[in-house]
């Protein structure tokens, strides 16, 4: 079986270089049954692949594992988005009126979302090593669509905000939780599609949201509830059917999953060893306070931790306000909600077209420095005031997709250039805490901070903050190639001299090259 030579791969430079000792439990190492699992990989280890045709297993299993996960996760991250951003399209049909709320008051609500969101994140990635993420993921799906469809009941303003932080609590441990999931089943050079099909789903949902709500508005007066609470109730109803489905469908881990056979099985455990790390520490897949400081002092997780920030605060902004801004170019009702859907529609192809182009050639940092550009176009023209109403709705046909397309490749460009997996771990932890903390700055832009209709503050701090993602992919981009340089000198003075290098060093070593 050939090895990847992808950029992304660090067996592009050197396979023989590197100590191949992983197993398929490199990130799920606390996983729950890990003796059973153990037990398992050994049992698969002694199937003899020699005699099998491997190009064959590598279309069939990959497409096998295709179609049993991506479908759960992408509708786990479509579910997070829509319970949680639904709220805009409630406002709109008449929440804010019923409850007594203030523009202040519903980006309060917004707030204490994410607050408990932000906290719960790593905390729960450690609950999830000892429930398991076969169980935990739909159980919070479940979970949290309960806590959605009783937003739907509430007669207060205080009942709201209680169940918005019981939402966020819940939800908080999902996106790093489903990444790590994912990672026990992909080698590292298949993982990132995966990651921005899912991810996609967050473009997808701002376009269903807008239609849903359309259609279940209708519903007001039914049951003596006004349509907004039927948005609640329908979308929360749908969430916890889907995570009790689940239970019983979401594997555990590859070694175990009856979709594959036991040849498949084994072949997943060797293609895992096999896209070991650059590293040939053996204690790389231990948990090590001196692995997180080293993630946290790297320039291109800072890097990615300012961008991350930065694309949290347009991202939950559009989640949040579009359909608002929408409804303040002067479309009303269901036609707002209507007129809402398309840019996220497009934002969903482009996501997963410039998805497929990052992982084809290996250029994250292109792919976010093209769609930051394209957003600058799109704010500029929503912020030229002498521009008409229909321009300034074309104009997030722009701001939408550059967006959406930009945050899967800045998120993979994390994981891509962290290794080993307690710097992998790290550092895609402190991107989804870095863009969450961007969202709750966004919940105070539209409407609190930044007046109806045009938002010009608001989309001042947009645009900004597009122009600073382009600026630090770019500072990024220019760092990994200058490290890229530096570790080929290095690499050739070791060939030269027969010199070699300290174990443990991971991203750090000479034979890992930087994604650019």
């Amino acid at each position: 079986m050939d090895v990847d030579t992808s950029p992304s791969s660090p067996s592009s430079v050197d396979a023989s270089r590197y100590d191949l000792k992983r197993t398929s439990s490199t990130v799920m190492k606390g996983e729950t049954d890990m003796l059973d699992r153990a037990g398992a990989v050994e049992r698969l280890e002694d199937i003899d692949l020699d005699g099998v045709d491997k190009k064959h297993l590598e279309k069939v299993v990959w497409r096998k594992l295709d179609m049993l996960l991506l479908p759960m996760a992408t509708m786990f991250f479509f579910l997070s988005f829509l319970d949680r951003g639904n709220i805009a399209n409630a406002k709109v049909a008449g929440m804010q009126t019923s409850l007594n709320m203030s523009n202040y008051d519903y980006s309060i609500a917004l707030t204490v979302t994410y607050i408990p969101y932000i906290l719960t994140e790593i905390p729960s990635n450690l609950i999830l090593r000892y429930v398991g993420p076969h169980l935990m993921l739909p159980g919070m799906v479940a979970i949290w669509g309960i806590i959605a469809t009783l937003q739907g009941t509430v007669t207060s303003y205080g009942g709201l905000l209680a169940c918005r932080f019981f939402l966020g609590l819940v939800e908080g441990g999902l996106p790093p939780g489903l990444t790590i999931y994912l990672a026990t089943f992909y080698p590292r050079e298949k993982l990132q599609l995966r990651i921005a099909t899912y991810f996609a789903a967050s473009s997808l949902s701002g376009a269903f949201t807008g239609l849903l709500a359309a259609a279940i508005t209708n519903m007001d007066g039914v049951g003596n509830k006004p349509g907004w609470a039927w948005i609640f109730i329908l979308e929360g109803l749908f969430s916890s059917a889907f995570g009790f489905l689940c239970f019983f469908i979401l594997p555990k881990s590859p070694e175990t999953t009856s979709i594959l056979s036991p040849t498949e099985r084994a072949y997943v455990v060797y293609r895992l060893k096999q896209a070991g790390s650059a590293s040939s520490d053996e204690n790389e897949d231990n948990f090590s306070w001196r692995e997180v400081r080293i993630a946290l002092k790297s320039p291109q997780v800072i890097f990615g931790t300012l961008m991350s920030v930065l694309m949290g605060i347009t991202l939950y902004g559009l989640a949040y306000f579009e359909p608002i801004i929408v409804q303040g170019l002067g479309y009303a009702g269901n036609r707002a909600q209507l007129m809402s859907a398309p840019p996220f529609a497009v934002a969903f192809v482009l996501s997963l077209a410039s998805a497929f182009a990052a992982d084809r050639f290996g250029r994250r940092g292109a792919v976010a420095i093209f769609f930051a550009c394209w957003s600058i176009v799109g704010y500029s023209i929503y912020l030229d005031e002498t521009n008409s109403k229909h321009a300034q709705y074309g104009a997030l046909f722009l701001a939408v997709p550059g967006t959406y397309a930009a945050a899967p490749a800045v998120m993979t460009w994390m994981a891509n250039n962290s290794a080993p997996h307690t710097r992998r771990a790290t550092s895609i932890a402190l991107g989804f805490v870095a863009s969450n903390s961007g969202g709750i700055i966004a919940t105070w832009l539209f409407g609190t901070l930044s007046p109806a209709p045009n938002y010009t503050a608001a989309t001042i701090v947009c645009l900004s903050s597009s122009a600073g993602v382009l600026v630090l992919a770019a500072a990024n981009w220019v760092y990994l190639a200058k490290q890229n340089l530096d570790k080929a000198a290095r690499r050739e003075e070791m060939v030269t001299t027969g010199g070699s290098e300290a174990k443990g060093m991971g991203d750090k070593s000479a034979f890992f090259v930087y994604n650019l």
